[in-house]
């Protein structure tokens, strides 16, 4: 008996995801301990590198449950506590409450995007002013609102995009779930075509998660540590992107460009065009979408519409916590379009809510890194130079470790290890504000090459988006390298020259 429930626990834990990468997890968990008892500090490090893993592997299998199990053994070990992992939670709880309401409402709007977005798509030839357009398009509205509402948007548009041709091509309903390469009833979606189509929506998605990082920047409501650092600096939405601006500019200009020339070369996985064919399917389903649209639809599509208006300036005006705002926009978008059952309501929240359960395992990795003091060393390093040196090392130091953890974490950490130097009379006020620009832009621009990097790009890994399009870990790294390297290199120049 006990022996028939031990190969059906196991069975079931197995599950759908490769044997090898389950056994790789419960590796990890026998291997940990061991580290434990000789070097907490080692611990803490081989443990960000298997949670790293696992979100490499998100396409295999969501990250929530083996990154999950990674953080409990990490609490019974004593790596973090519970109480550390609550703390980091609540810190950042306008956030998890941004991913819970605001998604949800950008659900609401799908309509209506899909609707502008499909104009715009058949509208815009040139692949080139394309991306562009989806780029500049993200960076501007990320520098006013919260680059991870800006990449639901995204996501939202890609995922109408890629349902309609499914739809229309195949004649069936599309279903996020659904894989239709695997579907023998879909006899007339070619290969070769969907395949190219998911290249060419990778780029734009691509383009434009880059782009909310060239906005997030500039502004102190661009990126949540932006927000922390004028709180501790005292400076103002038009000082913050002043101080800002002479790294910030050349950053957006050289990452326009680099947009630009990606299209033009087509390295990197860029440069895909959208396939006569699959332009005809979209113009067809937009002539018959106009052609049937009934009055009450298009009411539906001008309340949207509406709605997304007020979304803007409500975000754009500061007047309440994104995640209040998000909540609003469920309220208004439901009520006034006679979205009135639970069932209908409850989809929306599909999407967002297993990534704020991932969110919530993340910050228990940063709880391991803030009790262990992973970081500690290289700020004691980087606080031993002076001058631009010391500058350029906070760039370096801040966008190295956001690339592994989080750059909320990162900046944090850092601005207040500058906030008790300057308070304890170590350094001018000059210097103090010029580290603190190092510490924004390094945890800001660098950070975009990996997906732990930012929130906005973790979320489009773990997106039910990121599995249809085949956007995994590893080629989000590498689509992201080429913009890694031309903004990282300009932001240190411009801070050493023109700082």
């Amino acid at each position: 008996m006990s022996h028939t429930f031990a190969e059906a626990l196991l069975k079931n834990f197995l599950g759908n995801s490769p044997t090898w990468y389950k056994l790789t997890i419960i590796g990890f968990l026998i291997i940990n301990p061991i580290i434990a008892i000789y070097d907490p500090f080692v611990a803490g490090w081989v443990l960000i590198l298997q949670f790293i893993f696992t979100l490499a592997m998100a396409l295999k299998c969501y990250p929530l449950q083996p990154g999950g199990l990674l953080a409990v053994e990490a609490i019974v070990l004593g790596l973090a506590t519970p109480e550390m992992v609550f703390h980091e939670a609540e810190v950042n709880f306008p956030v998890i409450m941004l991913l819970m309401f605001m998604v949800a409402g950008i659900y609401f709007l799908r309509e209506m995007l899909l609707y502008t977005f499909t104009k715009i798509l058949l509208g815009v030839r040139s692949k080139v002013l394309l991306s562009l357009l989806f780029s500049f398009t993200a960076a501007f509205l990320s520098a006013f609102l919260d680059a991870l509402t800006v990449t639901a948007v995204i996501i939202t548009v890609a995922a109408g995009f890629f349902g309609v041709y499914h739809k229309v091509a195949s004649g069936k309903k599309f279903d996020h779930d659904h894989d239709p390469t695997t579907d023998e009833q879909v006899v007339e979606l070619h290969r070769e075509d969907l395949e190219n189509f998911r290249s060419f929506l990778r780029s734009l998605m691509m383009h434009g998660a880059v782009g909310t990082a060239l906005g997030g920047v500039t502004t102190l409501v661009g990126e949540p540590q932006n927000l922390l650092i004028a709180e501790i600096m005292d400076w103002e939405f038009v000082e913050f992107f002043m101080q800002m601006a002479h790294i910030s500019m050349p950053v957006l200009v050289i990452g326009l460009l680099t947009c630009a020339m990606l299209e033009v070369t087509k390295v990197f996985g860029y440069g895909a065009q959208l396939s006569p064919k699959v332009r005809e399917v979209l113009e067809e389903y937009d002539r018959d979408m106009n052609s049937k649209r009934t009055r009450e639809e298009k009411v539906v599509i001008v309340v949207q519409g509406v709605v997304a208006v007020l979304l803007i300036l409500a975000l754009g005006f500061h007047l309440a916590e994104p995640g209040v705002v998000g909540l609003m926009v469920i309220v208004l978008a439901t009520a006034f379009n006679g979205v009135t059952e639970e069932h209908r309501i409850g989809h929306a929240f599909e999407e967002a809510l297993p990534f704020t359960a991932l969110l919530v395992v993340f910050f228990a990795i940063v709880a391991v890194i803030h009790e262990q003091g992973l970081f500690s060393p290289v700020i004691h390093w980087v606080m031993t130079y002076e001058g631009k040196t010391q500058e350029a090392l906070f760039y370096l130091a801040n966008g190295g470790l956001s690339m592994i953890s989080d750059n909320v974490f990162v900046a944090t950490v850092y601005i207040g290890e500058v906030q008790q130097m300057f308070l304890d009379g170590e350094i001018t006020r000059d210097q103090f504000d010029a580290l603190a620009i190092a510490i924004n832009t390094g945890t800001n621009i660098p950070s975009v090459a990996t997906p732990n990097g930012q929130a906005a790009f973790l979320f489009l890994l773990t997106s039910a988006l990121a599995p249809l399009i085949r956007l995994s870990y590893g080629r989000m790294v590498i689509m992201a390298l080429p913009y890694t390297v031309t903004m990282s290199i300009t932001g240190l120049l411009a801070l050493w020259y023109l700082g």
